[in-house]
């Protein structure tokens, strides 16, 4: 069995996005050599998220929305107990827990096997810095 690992750096200007990263990890498959295994992605910050889904912008801003509901974005230490170590991104790591940290891809015959209309992206819940994401691929 094989296997290569890489990491992409990511750097978003706003606090919440959604960034499409199909094809860097399809870049990192092609580079690997590996035709059939595993393709695992995932966020290396706990304010960050992993995801499959379809790249459809109505769709991404139903995603903020709806994360907004749920967790809304308050730097106050009243609304979030872990603003109270001098953070401000509670709500971040909520999103994060809800949207996930990682996900895995069959590879098959070379390619990323999915659905139609899958993609996989990156989703940013406390930007303005740069992040880590893992590619790690397994196997033959």
């Amino acid at each position: 069995m094989k296997s290569h690992r890489t990491t992409l750096t990511l750097h978003t200007e706003e606090r919440m996005a959604f960034v499409n990263i199909t094809a860097k990890v399809e870049s990192a498959l092609r580079d690997s050599g590996i035709r059939e295994g595993l393709c695992l992605v995932n966020a290396m910050h706990i304010t960050a998220s992993v995801f499959i889904n379809d790249d459809e912008r109505g769709l991404h801003e139903d995603y903020k929305r709806w994360l907004e509901a749920l967790a809304p974005y308050d730097p106050s230490p009243e609304r979030y107990h872990h603003n109270r170590t001098g953070e401000d991104n509670g709500d971040a790591h909520h999103k994060r827990q809800i949207m996930g940290r990682e996900v895995v891809v069959a590879v098959t015959n070379g390619t990323l096997d999915f659905g139609p209309w899958e993609q996989i992206f990156y989703g940013e819940f406390d930007g303005r810095r740069d992040k880590r994401v893992l590619i790690k691929i397994i196997g033959e």
